[in-house]
């Protein structure tokens, strides 16, 4: 499974695994600096990101991918850079496109 031989296999398994997630992340946030972290560090995790709101004290991202990975950065963001104080991130499912 997920060899050459069988890709179709591994990407039936993968979609198979794959949650989105609107995720809120509020705090004294710099979004000018937390914005392309965030970006950044979705792309290291392999994950999908829609940034659909950037403010000074909230930032909602639509991630998609698998549940491990979105948990991994939820963590990541709680962390964050050093120019931002995270208070509380919260998750929702999104299903089929809608909210």
């Amino acid at each position: 499974m997920g060899d050459g031989n069988h890709p179709g296999l591994f990407m039936t398994e993968q979609n198979q695994s794959r949650l989105r997630e609107r995720m809120t992340i509020l705090g004294e946030l710099d979004a000018e600096t937390f914005v392309p972290w965030i970006r950044r560090h979705a792309a290291r995790l392999g994950l999908f990101e829609t940034i659909s709101h950037t403010g000074p004290d909230r930032i909602e991202l639509d991630v998609a991918g698998p549940p491990e990975l979105i948990d991994m950065m939820e963590v990541g963001c709680s962390l964050g850079p050093i120019e931002v104080w995270v208070e509380t991130i919260s998750r929702r499912p999104i299903d089929n496109g809608c909210e």
